[in-house]
């Protein structure tokens, strides 16, 4: 198994059935037989909404991969900006907990679903065609200041900038496409346990 091959088998695990092929994907577990309402339930104060979790692990791979790793334009645009019914063009970093409840009532669930498959349609399109040089490199100031100058970061562009910028691209692809969206998943369990319908697994 080469690493293009080892990268598509783990990111199948945190994707859609639609997506990856994985029947028993963490992500299915996690957000997998659900309703609208129990999408939206915040158990706590100090736990986000599975539909927060999915809009943020959606959106911080639509900005990570396309814009930093690919330098292509994400999928988000101001047409799917429309259809989740969300204005905000970051990923959620440093929102407060009003803002989490806000995003959680007012996101379309079913544009969601189909947002967050999107995004990981595109983004196992790019590692698809990858060749031995593209897992080499650094992110470069460009591709991350052209992702502040579009709001990925909301009002900390100048702290993200300064994190990115130099990162090694294989390292941001595995975090973000992989690692992050793993780490929410679980998170993912805490809540379905938390609200009262199962852990998913």
């Amino acid at each position: 198994m080469d690493a293009k091959e080892l990268f598509l088998a783990q990111h199948g695990a945190v994707q859609s059935l639609a997506v990856g092929g994985n029947p028993a994907s963490a992500a299915e577990r996690a957000f997998g037989g659900l309703s609208d309402d129990q999408m939206r339930v915040r158990p706590r104060e100090d736990l986000n909404s599975l539909a927060w979790l999915m809009w943020h692990i959606a959106r911080a791979e639509d900005i990570m991969v396309n814009l930093l790793v690919a330098g292509r334009s994400q999928v988000f645009d101001d047409a799917w900006a429309k259809r989740l019914g969300v204005a905000r063009r970051d990923f959620g970093i440093g929102m407060t907990s009003p803002e989490v409840t806000e995003l959680t009532r007012a996101v379309d669930l079913a544009a969601l679903r189909e947002y967050r498959d999107a995004v990981g349609r595109r983004t196992r399109e790019i590692v698809s065609g990858f060749k031995d040089g593209d897992w080499a490199g650094e992110l470069t100031a460009a591709s991350v200041g052209k992702a502040a100058a579009e709001g990925a970061f909301g009002g900390r562009a100048e702290q993200m900038t300064k994190v990115f910028t130099g990162r090694p691209r294989t390292a941001v692809l595995s975090g973000i496409a992989l690692f992050h969206p793993a780490g929410h998943l679980g998170e993912a369990v805490t809540v379905r346990s938390a609200g009262g319908f199962g852990t998913g697994i």
